[in-house]
């Protein structure tokens, strides 16, 4: 518990109030431990190649190094091996090589059982903050889900056509997927790290609801639903890079599963959050809701969720250690990092990386069009369940949200059976590095790929008066069975294939997706009303029907692929 409250939000500013009177670290408890954190083989490779890392066809042999240096991979046990008296005495100068040396000192875990490195907390300590992370994606995702069974109040107090009305969710949707295009790099910056970025604006987040339920013309209200989905967007991008900080890529599979649900449950359970509330309250009710939700996982988030950056906690503890001894010279390597960028760098990093991946890795483009198509069919049912399961079954508002609860079932249906595959089938393909062919990630896609048009054909072709509601809603857990493989399957793949790009990837991945989630909503009225449920859903079945072979071919492929880009990796 107290390794869970030292690195949370709360505790940080607490820190900041006394000096660093409260919530201390080790090293600031006993400060005859600090050179633990000190990697000796890091730190001689800087003074001796200006890296942390020794070149390919150099002597491992250096004369930066001390006579008892341990070797790259090893820590030291005690002040000797580093030569204390050349960290802690700025006046003490080591062998430093005047043309390629750089005279650093490297901050690092101490060893593999290192307690502040995220990969190394305790099993408990992963589940309540994938928890945490969950219900942060599940309070976002559900302000999108929750305004459409409002649209039909919306177009009676406004004054407005339904169709316009559906730009309260559509373009809340499109500022979640250009959100992460600022916050995503944002939060990978180590002085920043993903705590500040997730507090920060979930609380803006939670203010802003306010002026959104009291908006008093239409204009004011598209305004503050876009500026919201803008500014609540971080946890829905880099969600995913936080449950990556805590599980090897071997365990990764099943924190992005649990993970997956919270995104789920978000878009399906909003119109049945909303739909009683508004039935009985009316539109402005649904914003409410989604205030009193947010606001109730800020006040756990600010005193429970640990930072899970690994680059932030080795940026915070070079810090302590440099105002502990007095030495500027003790640095991490996510500094380093940031110190050889440019500002056109982070230009190109933030604006220009996650495009350039987008529209020239072939890998990235299919995948990412496959996901939004999904996504943007998801924000379809919006339009077409009004359709179905009012006009058609009679239902009321809040009943027609219990419609949704078929894709809901369909994520808990298909979780075990892909939890019991990843773990006899995929985990002993991992080499003893914990690494795996990108490749072997695609196939549960393949059944994934198959399930999105059989629930397309099912739900039109079922959704009529002489067949039972109950038919029409157990085909589209077909949907969530799809969403959940794909899904799983692409973020993992882009991760293992990319992974020295892999938030701005994901970035290029959440706009792409929720630029189809705000624009499919905008036509599937028309297209239901002009081609009816049957054939409207089977032209959306048609197009999903053209993308199955995408997983079949990278999986045959995608090694080829993966040589010819300079992008991804190589060595697998």
């Amino acid at each position: 518990m107290e390794s869970l409250l030292r690195d949370t939000f709360f505790s940080h500013c607490l820190r900041f109030v006394t000096g660093g009177r409260v919530f201390k670290y080790p090293e600031e408890v006993d400060s005859s431990i600090w050179t633990k954190y000190v990697h000796a083989g890091k730190s001689a490779n800087m003074a001796q190649y200006g890296q942390t890392t020794t070149p390919e066809g150099s002597s491992q042999e250096s004369p930066a190094q001390v006579p008892r240096q341990p070797s790259p991979g090893s820590r030291s046990s005690s002040a000797t091996e580093l030569d204390h008296d050349a960290i802690t005495n700025n006046s003490h100068k080591r062998p430093v090589d005047p043309e390629k040396g750089r005279d650093h000192y490297i901050v690092d875990w101490y060893g593999p059982s290192d307690p502040e490195n995220p990969r190394n907390w305790s099993r408990p300590k992963k589940f309540f903050v994938t928890f945490e992370i969950c219900l942060l994606t599940f309070s976002v995702y559900i302000g999108s889900a929750i305004y459409s069974a409002g649209i039909i109040g919306v177009t009676q107090e406004f004054g407005v056509s339904p169709v316009a009305a559906t730009l309260g969710l559509t373009l809340f949707v499109a500022g979640y997927g250009l959100g992460p295009m600022l916050w995503s790099p944002l939060s990978e910056i180590p002085q920043t790290g993903r705590n500040p970025i997730y507090i920060l604006t979930l609380a803006l987040f939670v203010v802003l609801q306010v002026p959104t339920a009291l908006a008093t013309n239409f204009g004011m209200l598209l305004a503050f639903r876009f500026i919201t989905g803008f500014i609540g967007s971080p946890s829905l991008a880099t969600g995913g890079a936080s449950i990556g900080d805590m599980y090897s890529p071997s365990k990764r599979t099943y924190g992005l599963a649990v993970w997956g649900i919270g995104a789920v449950c978000g878009p399906t359970l909003g119109p049945l959050v909303g739909g009683f509330a508004v039935e009985k309250e009316g539109w402005r009710w649904s914003i409410w809701e989604i205030m009193w939700l947010s606001g109730a996982t800020l006040i756990l988030l600010i005193f429970f969720l640990p930072e899970t950056s690994s680059a932030n906690i080795l940026y915070r503890r070079a810090r302590r250690l440099r105002k502990l001894t007095g030495n500027d010279k003790l640095i991490c390597e996510p500094e380093l990092v940031g110190q050889e960028m440019t500002g056109r760098d982070v230009v190109s990093m933030v604006l220009i990386r996650p495009f350039s991946l987008l529209f020239t890795e072939p890998i990235v483009f299919a995948l990412d069009l496959y996901i939004a198509l999904i996504y943007g069919l998801l924000y379809v049912w919006f339009e077409s369940y009004p359709i179905v399961f009012t006009e058609i079954y009679g239902f009321s508002l809040g009943k027609q949200g219990l419609a949704f609860i078929g894709i809901l079932v369909g994520v808990f249906v298909v979780l075990p059976p892909f939890a019991w595959y990843h773990n006899k089938y995929i985990e002993p393909k991992f080499n003893d590095n914990g690494e795996l062919k990108p490749e072997w990630r695609l196939p549960p896609a393949f059944i994934g790929s198959f399930t999105i048009p059989i629930c397309l054909f099912w739900f039109g072709w079922t959704s009529r008066p002489e067949i039972h509601w109950i038919v029409p809603i157990i085909g589209t857990a077909w949907f969530s069975v799809g969403t959940f493989l794909l899904f799983n399957c692409v973020m993992n793949y882009l991760s293992d294939a990319y992974p020295e790009y892999i938030a701005s990837v994901l970035a290029g991945n959440d706009l792409l997706r929720s630029g189809f989630g705000a624009g499919f909503p905008l036509f599937a009225r028309a297209m239901y009303d002009y081609l009816g449920v049957d054939w409207a859903s089977s032209t959306l079945a048609l197009i999903s029907v053209a993308f199955i072979p995408i997983p079949f071919f990278l999986f045959k492929y995608g090694e080829t692929l993966r040589h010819k880009s300079k992008r991804a990796r190589h060595d697998l």
